[in-house]
């Protein structure tokens, strides 16, 4: 496993990250799930990246007595605020940020998380208020660092401009070789500031997996044969896109990994990714994926593999 810094932190993450996400606390049996994280660990991962609202308090709930026994300096935990946790509980308030960061930590069993995120912008509330808060909650020692999820440049530059509140440090964007929009701003005004991104969906949803065949019901037990989560996928699962990925394999064949692999690399080939997050529903899904931390892939074949994606991109 390889770790690089997380911004302008002291934090040493490892380049493949643990979510949880549709799977600890909801999806996936308590044995499996506490399983899958034994496994992180034995692999040489130590960043876990959860949110408040997964199962509605449900993942945080098994990771802290998941986590229970270890020592709380062997591991990096990340959660999240924003999304609704009631009718009523929900934004970036300093209300609601002081009271769900009391509830995560509880849930979690710890005194503190290591990284505190905005799991979304909140036009709601003044972004004075939102950051005020998050730099209450550091100074307080219930979060060590804070990040966001999903900004657009504009809001990432305006909390850079307030004066007097804790730096972000990290940013949680969607990233992949089928969705590369924050390059265009996002990293860029990231890697100027001291903000690393911890990027989610970089298998785009198990799209570049290559488990989806063009033409194909998608398998039973994947995400895109489910009601929700299909639709959700629809731009992804379109015909042009998924027969590009399977042009992807005589390429990925040549960089000697599995496809999961590649992807990975792919997205840890840009310096101011610090983690990928991935999601495992078994434990040997985890081997297969930390092992891209290791791989060192031509970059040609990176060249290669964004030609062939891109063309499919383009509309017809």
């Amino acid at each position: 496993m390889q770790f690089r810094r997380l911004g302008a932190s002291d934090l040493n993450v490892s380049v493949i990250s643990l979510g949880s996400w549709l799977t600890y606390g909801v999806g996936v049996e308590a044995q499996t799930a506490r399983a899958c994280l034994d496994r992180a660990f034995d692999l040489g991962i130590n960043f876990i990246d959860t949110a408040n609202v997964y199962g509605r308090g449900a993942a945080e709930t098994f990771l802290g007595g998941a986590l229970a026994d270890r020592p709380r300096d062997s591991y990096v935990l990340a959660t999240k605020v924003f999304f609704p946790m009631s009718a009523t509980d929900k934004g970036l308030s300093r209300a609601q940020i002081l009271k769900q960061m009391d509830a995560s930590l509880q849930r979690l069993k710890t005194d503190y998380v290591d990284l505190y995120q905005c799991h979304r912008y909140d036009p709601e509330t003044p972004l004075e208020e939102t950051m005020e808060a998050l730099s209450e909650v550091v100074r307080a020692g219930k979060a060590r660092y804070i990040g966001f999820s999903e900004w657009s440049p504009k809001q990432i530059e305006a909390a850079f401009a307030l004066p007097g509140v804790e730096r972000f440090v990290s940013s949680q964007p969607q990233y992949s070789m089928l969705y590369r929009r924050p390059e265009a701003g996002v990293i860029p005004l990231s890697a100027a500031n001291g903000v690393s991104q911890i990027v989610w969906s970089p298998l785009a949803q198990g799209v570049l997996t290559g488990k989806y065949q063009p033409g194909a019901k998608p398998p039973t037990d994947s995400r895109a044969a489910s009601d929700s989560m299909g639709q959700m996928m629809s731009n992804l699962l379109q015909p042009r896109i998924l027969e590009a990925v399977q042009k992807l394999k005589p390429v990925v064949q040549r960089a000697g990994c599995t496809m999961s692999q590649f992807a990975l690399a792919w997205v840890l080939r840009e310096p101011n990714v610090a983690s990928a997050i991935v999601g495992a529903s078994r434990p040997g899904q985890l081997d297969d994926n930390a092992a891209a931390a290791d791989l060192k892939i031509d970059p040609a074949l990176f060249a290669e593999a964004e030609a062939i994606v891109a063309t499919a991109q383009r509309e017809p």
